[in-house]
């Protein structure tokens, strides 16, 4: 699990001091359904695939 989870979306009410997440829990989406291949096509900037189920 991540200890730190970071953002650059400096407007956000969970941006801690410009770089940090502070929610109490993260909502990745993606853009192709239920399963991604690349992390273009998702929101999250470190998404890796793994075994498509």
């Amino acid at each position: 699990m991540a200890l730190d989870v970071l953002c650059e979306v400096m407007n956000c009410v969970h941006n801690e001091g410009g770089k940090k997440c502070g929610a109490s829990q993260i909502f990745v989406v993606s853009h192709k359904g239920d399963k991604a291949h690349t992390s273009e096509e998702t929101d999250c900037k470190t998404f890796e695939p793994g075994e498509l189920l």
